[in-house]
């Protein structure tokens, strides 16, 4: 229970507690950083790390000095890249072992197949949208890789909706974190960031589940 409370007070509070750790560590919170987000993107089973919210406030610490941007921006996109490419690697491997499995009580070998085909199919926009939602992230590469996805064709959408991630939410720190308003009302930003792009994913969960048959092949 404490460390769900602190994980919480973290996740609304992580301005304080990332300036904190500049102040005393210096340069070791672009470690710190990249450990964070290689983990949640990297590591089906750490999905509730502060992505969104961690991107912004990296951005606001940026744009008064605290942190340089060029460099802040290139190393999260690239932890975020290479956590993809593990979780992706990870499903990969289990995935020979999933086709191999027939239907039973724990596996439905039909909503598995429809889920394959849904991949090759759009994949890629799922992967990038993905990105900006937590749990979501975290998941998609995962089941591309159970879904033998090709490498070639993860890489590129990976890629792709890392920058837009990365570099658009840093950016946005960058630019209106620093704001009066903004400061002020952060923790409603910062739930925003984490309720209504899961509200998104949920509302698109359920429509594709009351999808009829017909729709879904």
């Amino acid at each position: 229970m404490e460390l769900i409370t602190f994980l919480i007070d973290f996740i609304l509070h992580i301005d304080r507690y990332l300036e904190a750790f500049v102040q005393a560590n210096g340069t070791w919170v672009y470690a710190l950083l990249f450990l964070i987000i290689f983990v949640e993107t990297g590591l089906v089973v750490m999905p509730f790390l502060p992505g969104d919210s961690l991107l912004f406030v990296v951005g606001a610490m940026c744009g008064v000095g605290l942190m340089d941007y060029g460099v802040s921006v290139a190393l999260l996109l690239t932890a975020a890249v290479a956590g993809n490419q593990t979780n992706y690697t990870i499903g990969r491997f289990f995935g020979p072992k999933v086709f191999a499995w027939e239907d039973s009580k724990f596996f439905n070998r039909r909503a598995f197949d429809q889920a394959h085909a849904f991949y090759d199919r759009h994949g890629g926009i799922t992967l990038v949208a993905a990105r900006f939602m937590p749990f979501a992230r975290t998941f998609a590469p995962f089941v591309a890789g159970v879904a033998q996805m090709t490498r070639r064709k993860f890489t590129f959408f990976d890629v792709l909706g890392g920058a837009l991630w990365v570099g658009g939410i840093v950016t946005a720190g960058y630019f209106f974190g620093n704001i009066p308003w903004v400061k002020a009302n952060l923790e409603k930003i910062i739930w925003g960031l984490i309720l209504v792009p899961s509200a998104l994913a949920i509302g698109g969960s359920w429509k594709a589940s009351r999808a009829s048959p017909a729709d879904a092949r």
